[in-house]
């Protein structure tokens, strides 16, 4: 395997536990989002970390968005004693709509597998116009076309 292989490997597996540990029944673009976040050492990990977009800020970001879904239709899980969901150990996820979308564009950015790195992998998340990913940058007060601008602005520039 490819170290773009390995790579892409180990986010899918990190968006999995995620998805496992929010008791979501698939891996979607937000779990992909908090794998890179948390993968240290790539292009992809620098313009997330230069937003302050640590794997905890990402985390904060995500559980606000929940929030504010729930508050559109009149949910508070602030007043609910909501139980964590029970990650289930056994479950087989599989990538859902917004991940597979966020890899092919990966893939169409990139001239050719050879070519694929992980801002890539980045900028497909970040190219979603509608979804979890877009709500939750805005409301943390983030610029997703900056944010792509940044992921795109490494690819001339570093490789990997």
């Amino acid at each position: 395997m490819s170290a773009i292989d390995h790579y892409i490997n180990a986010i899918i597996v990190r968006g999995m536990a995620e998805a496992r540990d929010d008791g979501s029944s698939a891996v979607e673009a937000h779990h992909l989002l908090m794998g890179i976040a948390a993968h240290e050492g790539t292009a992809a990990h620098r313009v997330l970390a230069a937003a302050g977009l640590g794997p905890e800020a990402v985390r904060r970001a995500l559980d606000r968005e929940f929030e504010h879904s729930l508050s559109t239709v009149g949910v508070s899980p602030a007043a609910y004693d909501l139980p964590r969901p029970t990650p289930d150990p056994k479950r087989s996820l599989k990538l859902g709509a917004s991940a597979r979308l966020a890899l092919d564009r990966a893939f169409a950015a990139a001239t050719g597998k050879r070519d694929l790195r992980p801002a890539h992998l980045l900028m497909g998340v970040l190219e979603a116009e509608v979804g979890t990913v877009p709500r939750a940058l805005a409301l943390a007060g983030l610029d997703r076309t900056e944010l792509h601008t940044r992921a795109r602005a490494t690819l001339a520039t570093e490789t990997w």
